[in-house]
């Protein structure tokens, strides 16, 4: 099980592009008690949107099988992190400026897809994000 204080390196490890930023994170963080972990996870939606932007499939396949473990195997703040982190950011239109965020769903997986519906029904109509 994926929890907290494993989700960010489990996220570098496999997307070691993403490290240096992360590692810059860290460094500016460093006086801080505990890392503000989903303003890490905001970088790590802006990351994977300049992805999108240069059109590395790769490197956003990497990114989204990440994105998919962390929904299955992490504990419930790993994955409400998950969802309310990283997809919740990537649907963020405000920070799209080449790219529209429907470009991902051809990346996401099935857990991580359901998810990213529920995000939707919740904005749209109020409805309560729930694990099933």
């Amino acid at each position: 099980m994926i929890d907290r204080a494993e989700m960010m390196q489990a996220i570098v490890s496999s997307c070691p592009a993403f490290a240096a930023d992360y590692d810059a994170f860290v460094a500016e963080w460093k006086d801080e008690s505990e890392i503000p972990y989903y303003l890490a996870l905001g970088g790590f939606a802006q990351y994977v949107i300049s992805l999108l932007e240069t059109a590395d499939r790769l490197r956003l396949q990497a990114a989204f099988e990440m994105i998919e473990r962390l929904h299955i195997e992490g504990d419930k703040y790993v994955r409400e992190a998950a969802t309310t982190g990283i997809l919740e950011s990537l649907q963020n239109t405000s920070l799209h400026s080449q790219t529209k965020p429907d470009q991902f769903l051809e990346f996401l997986r099935p857990v991580s897809l359901r998810y990213w519906r529920k995000l939707e029904e919740f904005w749209e109509k109020g409805t309560i994000i729930t694990d099933d």
